[in-house]
């Protein structure tokens, strides 16, 4: 069995990316120090949903993005973690940005959470490729939270031959979100038959209908199964993937 060690650091953050970036690098080290090659942190890293997105919106080789980039090449781990960075029409990305030894990519978040009373899209301009990127030889694509709800988004990371997808998430709470949570990331790795790495914010008491985060992050193999999880508070989940799997189940179940 070839095998990648990851992690996901559920961290809660609030509006000031600086501290926020304190307490990202903190749990890139202590997931590094487990011994993770790749490490998720949540959507929305860089400052909270509720936060005034575009006064906080950096580039891509802003202090954040930077700050990140210096503890992956440090620590030689590849993280993947979501800012906003500014949009040409006045609103912002909600970007992931995958960066580490050999890797350096971003992924535009494409389906915008206009759901449930939440109006991302009039912050947020979409996103429109899908992006994978490479790790230790392992295919991994990158989607965000809502994301979750599109399964066609994960057939086609599947068919473009990822083998984990990793989803940074900064989930809604309301009724019945937490089990639509656990459905969604179960569906969508069957459906890629990849695994998936779930990373959202720790549970945050709700304020409107901003998405603060219910926790519940988990490691998902390509068959469905939850393998691991976290329950709400902070914490850091760090798994073992067996990278032969996904070719196995595509093999026996050809639905890509």
């Amino acid at each position: 069995m070839t095998s990648l060690r990851v992690a996901a650091a559920q961290i809660s953050t609030g509006p000031d990316p600086a501290a926020n970036l304190t307490t990202a690098t903190e749990a890139v080290r202590r997931a590094a120090d487990a011994g993770a090659t790749l490490v998720a942190l949540p959507e929305a890293t860089l400052a909270a949903f509720g936060t005034d997105l575009r006064a906080v919106a950096e580039p891509l080789d802003g202090p954040f993005a930077t700050g990140l980039r210096k503890v992956a090449a440090d620590r030689g781990v590849v993280v993947i973690a979501g800012l906003f960075e500014p949009a040409d029409d006045g609103r912002v990305h909600n970007t992931l940005l995958a960066t580490g030894p050999g890797v350096e990519a971003s992924y535009r978040k494409i389906h915008l959470y206009d759901a449930f009373g939440s109006r991302e899209s009039d912050l947020v301009a979409p996103g429109n490729e899908l992006v994978t990127i490479e790790v230790d030889g392992v295919r991994v694509g990158l989607a965000t939270c809502y994301d979750l709800r599109f399964a066609a988004q994960f057939t086609d990371l599947g068919r473009a031959g990822a083998e984990l997808i990793v989803v940074p998430a900064s989930w809604g709470a309301g009724p019945a979100k937490e089990e639509q949570w656990d459905l969604l990331t179960r569906a969508r790795a069957s459906d890629a038959q990849s695994w998936l790495l779930a990373c959202d914010q720790a549970w945050t008491p709700p304020v409107g209908t901003d998405p603060l985060g219910i926790g519940r992050s988990a490691l998902v193999d390509p068959l469905g199964h939850t393998r691991s999880h976290l329950a709400a508070d902070p914490g850091l989940l760090v798994g073992e993937i067996d990278t032969d799997l996904p070719a196995t189940v595509r093999a026996r179940v050809p639905i890509l």
